[in-house]
Parts: structure tokens; sequence; C-alpha cells
């Protein structure tokens, strides 16, 4: 063979291989697999071992062909022989459109993510065990909706798949009840006392999942625990509510930066707060309701107060006829003082926008710092340590747009399901520094589950000197935990008839 010829084969040879990824492989991932991998965690002082299962189960249509696969995680005990005793903590996330990352790698999962004491990114990245997970009372199943992580809608052909199907309030709870019973089926948990978690819009699924679960699949829960839950109810309603249950998360927010007066910033957190609880509930709601009808006199007197426990000045408060909208406190709180904006997620965090003017911040500084540090921490640790390989994107939050809102009646379908079950316990989680979901409305909503009180011994709520994702601040990453593995062990029925007495 003549040299030429052979440098010919050489380059066709080449050229094959550096081209066949591009011409011979789709972008796709798995419908139907999983991946098993064995851990080490050491919770609460004793040392167990743990396997990881990590995969994608079909989402299937009417006809029983897969429209969709969800990404999950699932973490088992190995020293547990008997599952119908063993708790299964079922964990969504929000947006709509985030992935489980959030939870999963920084609050109830075996490992998190690395990070300051505060919840801030540092260098190099990656994660560590966690030593306050509660893999050691319950075992945790983290759920990824369509089209967040490594979840994907699968198209058949020529043959379009409706989106409609997904992207809503009603249907992303209905597909997902029917996920959940074929999961449970499958990994043989029907005996197991089930729980779900949900953070932020999670909230909102897992309050209609309750009832989803219970009356379409017979599928009856111990507990749903809602960490900083969005309450569709509460943002959409007349200023009179919405806007009077934010002023205690602004005392909160201002009391952390210093920006109140002498007399209540000496004061405690939780000692201030009641206080000003109060005055939004029977003076500023009120006040709210009677817009116009308000003498000058009584809204001077309102704004005096609204700034006393805002930090805002009371002439900005008189130009917004008292309303004062999220956007505008986090550009203002420290605009004279400090420059900064403040975060919306968590008003802990700092952000420095282009110009001081303005009347909201440029963009969102805990966020950013977020995506910083947990992008890196999931893609490695998929990878690396549970196995699962793909070159799929891993979306930190997906497309789930347009989101149909319409008939959001989750609040009232918790109540339906606590009322028909009296086995099961809500829990709601919250940190005082999250602008987005406040504390107070968490606490609002609460309220508002079960006005009669009937219900009201199993019905909680904690706070945490922290924003939206109060975990990521160690001190309430232990104290988190600690307030979910008790809420887990007292719900737990220890074999007592499910009925009123």
């Amino acid at each position: 063979m003549s040299n030429s010829m052979k440098k010919i084969i050489i380059a066709f040879s080449l050229f094959v291989w550096w081209s066949y990824p591009l011409i011979s492989q789709t972008r796709t991932i798995p419908t139907d697999t999983i991946v098993i991998t064995q851990h080490k965690a050491h919770i609460g002082g004793t040392t167990f071992g743990y396997t990881a299962r990590t995969g994608t189960q079909p989402v299937w249509d009417k006809a029983g062909k897969p429209v969709a696969t969800l990404f999950y995680t699932y973490y088992t005990r190995d020293d547990i022989k008997d599952t119908a005793k063993r708790p299964l903590l079922i964990s969504f996330n929000g947006g709509p459109g985030s992935a489980s990352v959030w939870m999963h790698i920084a609050y109830t999962g075996p490992m998190i993510l690395q990070i300051d004491d505060e919840g801030y990114p540092v260098q190099p990245y990656g994660i560590s065990k966690n030593p306050f997970s509660v893999l050691d009372v319950a075992d945790i199943l983290f759920v990824n909706p369509v089209n967040t992580g490594y979840s994907r809608i699968i198209e058949q052909g020529e043959e379009k798949v409706d989106r409609k199907q997904f992207f809503g309030i009603n249907a992303d709870m209905k597909y997902l009840a029917e996920w959940i019973n074929s999961f449970v089926g499958r990994h043989n948990r029907w005996l197991s006392p089930k729980y779900l978690i949900g953070e932020s819009y999670g909230g909102t699924r897992v309050s209609g999942l309750a009832e989803e679960l219970q009356s379409r699949h017979w599928m009856y829960l111990n507990g749903v625990i809602l960490v900083s839950p969005a309450d569709y109810k509460v943002f959409n309603s007349d200023p009179a509510i919405s806007s009077a249950l934010n002023l205690p998360y602004f005392a909160a927010a201002a009391w952390h930066h210093k920006a109140l007066d002498a007399d209540l910033q000496s004061k405690e957190l939780e000692d201030m707060l009641p206080e000003v609880e109060r005055f939004a509930i029977d003076k500023l709601m009120p006040a709210l309701a009677n817009g116009s009808n308000l003498s000058d006199a009584e809204k001077e007197q309102v704004a005096q107060m609204i700034s006393k426990y805002s930090g805002l000045s009371q002439k900005s408060i008189l130009q917004h006829n008292l309303i004062i909208p999220t956007s505008f406190f986090w550009k203002e709180l420290l605009r004279d003082k400090k420059g900064y904006t403040i975060g919306r997620l968590d008003s802990r965090y700092l952000g420095l926008d282009k110009m001081e003017a303005g009347s909201r911040p440029d963009f969102n500084a805990e966020l950013t710092s977020w995506l910083h540090a947990f992008t890196p921490a999931i893609n490695y640790y998929i990878r690396n340590h549970l196995k699962f390989k793909t070159d799929t994107k891993y979306n930190m939050f997906g497309n789930v747009h347009p989101w149909d809102r319409r008939n959001n009646a989750t609040r009232e379908r918790l109540r339906k399901a606590m009322a028909q079950n009296p086995f099961l316990h809500v829990m709601f989680q919250a940190g005082y520094y999250d602008g987005a979901t406040t504390y107070f409305n968490s606490k609002y909503t609460m309220w508002q589950i079960d006005p009669s009180g009937k219900m009201k011994d199993r019905l909680s709520f904690k706070a945490y000197r922290s924003g939206h994702m109060m975990y990521l601040r160690r001190e309430d990453l232990q104290k988190a935990n600690e307030d979910l593995r008790q809420f887990i062990l007292n719900s737990m029925t220890n074999g007592k008839p499910a009925r009123y007495e």
C-alpha cells in the first residue's frame, strides 16, 4: 500500500472517529432506567449504610404509552427489615419549573453542597456528608417534575405530546399522583407511613397532591410539610390582605440590617415580631381596606407606624398610598445607608446595582449566589457519586410555560384531606428573611386552612433566622431537620386507629 493511500485511510479514519458522536447520536434521556450505588452515613451518632437508586420512571398516557419520564433519586437505609414501619418522605421543589436540587443537596438528603455557615458559595465547589439528614428516620424520594432536572417530555415520532397535561396547577398534581402511585407499587412501599414535603411552589403542589392521592389513588398520608410555601390565594388577594401580611417580613429584614429605631433594634427578633404581627392584622389590614375612606390624619398615623416597623421613610410610604411593593423595599431599605440592595428570597444577601436610583433591584442577589454553588455541585454529585451519566442538561429551572394557574383550590383540598384523614398532620417551615413567600403569609395560610380550629392540634409552624431556603444557614439546617425529624416521629400512629373520638 502506498504512503499516499495510507494517509488517505488515516485521514478518513480520524474524520469518522471525530464525527461519529455527531452523526450517530442524539441527546436523549433513558425512559425507564436505574443506577444503584451503596454509601455510608453518620447521623445522630450512628453510622449506617444506605442505598441510592437514581434513574427515570415513565409517565404514561391513557393508552399506556410513555409521554414523559421523570428523573428521581431514592435513598433507603440498609439495616431496615420492615418497611411497613419505615416512613417514606417524598420531596418536591417549586418554581414551578424548579428541579429537586435545592432540598436534595442542601436540606434533607445525605449529602450537602459546600458552602459557608451562612450559606455563601466557597471554592473549590463540592459536597460533603450531611450530619443532620433525616435519612436516619425516613427513606427519601426526590422527584423532578417534567422539564426539571433530567425529566423530559417524550415525543412519539411526528405526534406532539400535549404540554397542557403537565404544565398547570391541577394537571401537575394529577400526573404526579399517578407517577407516585406507580413508584410506590414498584418499590413495595404501600405499607409505609408516607409524607410529602414541598418547598415554595412545591408547597402549593403537595397541598393539592395530598388530596389527589387520597381521593383518586386511595393513598393516605401521615404528614405534609410546607417549606416556605407559595399561597396564590394570598398573592392574588386585594392589598388589604397581601400588603398587610408583608409588614412583619419588612420588620425582620430591617432588624437584621440594623435599620430600625433603637427601641425595636434592642429587642430579640422573636420578641419584636409579635408586636408587628398584631399591628398588621388589627390596624394595617383594616386601614388598607378603608382605602380613600381614611382621613389624612389616620393615614399619617398608619404611615408613621409602617415607617417605624419597616425602616422606610414616612414620606415614601405615603407616596405609595401605604401599600409598599416588596421590590421597592429591596431597593430602598439600604439605599441611603450602604447603597446596596437586599435579596428577594433571602434578604440577608446584598446586591450591587448599576444605579442607586430606581424602584427595584437589577437582579436577585441571593439567587445568583445560590446558583453559583448549587449548579456545579449537583452535576458533580449525580455523575461522580450516584454514577448516573448523561449528556442531557440538568435543568435547574426548566421551561414549563405557559403555566395554567386557574381553578386553584389547593388550600381547600388540603383541608379536605385533613378532615377525611385523622392521621394527617401538617407543618409549616419558613424563614423570617424570605421576601418572596413571607413567614407571616405562611402563618396566615395555616390559620385559613381550618377556620373552625377543630384541627388546630394537627397544624404547626416553625420559623428560622434565614430566608426562603432556611436550611442554607448551618444553624438552621440542624434545627429545621430536627423539627422535621420530630414531626415525622410524632405523627407515626403506632397502632392507633384513624378515627375521631
